[in-house]
């Protein structure tokens, strides 16, 4: 049985909690919050044994076999860096961390302790996105021509007006950049390959500038093919999320019109000359849960344990999350000096 520890008293709680569980070689042992009489409830109300105000106080608990974390992006680095240093495996969210520095750090720290790492980028465990990554690895476009993405959402907090790391860039790992865009860098690599270069514009609320909430961006992988990505959290009755593979040889949709981030994605596929035509993907996993996230977290839980219990890597780990910090961080130059960022060259320079 392997004993886990999550830091974070909300996503942590309604999602990473139950996504663990699902687990039988897991046991949630114990929970920490900023409040320490409030995550003390929530612990008992979850049947957790253990509650902490402070996560150093989880980090040190000798029973905590493993760190899960679900906190601020600008917080999440001297965690990791503190779990993976006391030798326990650590599972982080999204982005890695607050800037590329903080990230870089943790991807030292995972690397010199050597222990497994994993990040939540949940999208590729959605049962619909396995199925399209089947096609595409199966040639079912032909040689690929292009890719689009149109996520367009209203997010609660652009909606409320919030101003937290989900709405403000800088040095928070935030902003539609980090909230948002980190998860498609992420896919977009996973579906395709290595993206060799990106141009950003990155713009806020016509009243408020700061208030982040809209890329505009045109990137390309290493491969030839080009993305188009436009992506806004700031669109009432937006189309939702929609990724389109356009090959030589058919064409492969992802689409989701609901307000659910992780349920009611259809796929749809047309070889050429047909019309686009459904693709039924059932998932009876996913059905047994309230919350649309905790199946494809649970998908990425079984991974993380599976390399504990066997000493190897998982995918994503902190490679994979330090990666796309550093496409986020080059999206941020782009959008600061105006012109395109050359990613695969300067890639190719650090690993000189």
């Amino acid at each position: 049985m392997i004993r886990v520890g999550i830091i974070g008293s909300n996503y942590g709680r309604t999602v990473l909690l139950p996504a663990f569980r699902t687990d039988p070689r897991c046991d949630v042992v114990a929970l920490c919050g900023s409040n320490a009489a409030r995550t003390a409830e929530l612990a008992k109300a979850a049947g957790v044994l253990k509650a902490y105000g402070d996560w150093r106080a989880l980090v040190d608990d000798k029973d905590v076999q493993a760190v899960v974390i679900a906190t601020l992006p600008s917080l999440q680095a001297e965690i990791a860096i503190a779990a993976l240093k006391a030798g326990k495996p650590v599972f982080a969210e999204k982005p890695l961390a607050g800037d590329l520095a903080a990230a870089r750090a943790m991807l030292t720290a995972a690397e010199q302790s050597g222990l497994p790492t994993g990040i939540d980028f949940n999208f590729t465990q959605i049962a619909a996105w396995l199925r399209a990554k089947e096609l595409l690895d199966t040639g079912a476009v032909g040689t690929l021509r292009h890719v689009t993405v149109h996520w367009h959402v209203e997010s609660r907090a652009i909606q409320m007006r919030m101003r937290n790391w989900k709405t403000a860039g800088g040095n928070d790992g935030g902003g539609v950049l980090g909230n948002f865009v980190s998860h498609c860098f992420h896919y977009l690599e996973w579906f395709v390959g290595p993206i060799g270069g990106v141009q950003a514009r990155v713009g806020g609320l016509p009243d408020d500038a700061e208030l982040q909430a809209t890329v505009a961006m045109a990137a390309q992988y290493e491969s030839g093919p080009q993305i188009s990505l436009s992506m806004s959290c700031a669109s009432y009755a937006g189309i939702g999320h929609r990724i389109e593979f356009f090959g030589e040889d058919g064409t492969l949709v992802l689409h989701n019109p609901t307000a659910d981030y992780m349920r009611g994605f259809d796929l749809t596929y047309a070889k050429r000359p047909g019309a686009l035509e459904r693709i039924a993907v059932d998932d009876p996993f996913d059905a047994q849960f309230p919350d649309g996230r905790i199946a494809p977290v649970s998908r990425l839980a079984n991974k993380f344990l599976d390399a504990i219990e066997t000493g190897t890597q998982t995918a994503p780990d902190f490679k994979a999350g330090y990666r796309v910090q550093r496409l986020i961080d080059a999206a941020q130059r782009s959008n600061r000096l105006g012109h395109w960022i050359d990613f695969a060259a300067e890639a190719g320079k650090q690993e000189r």
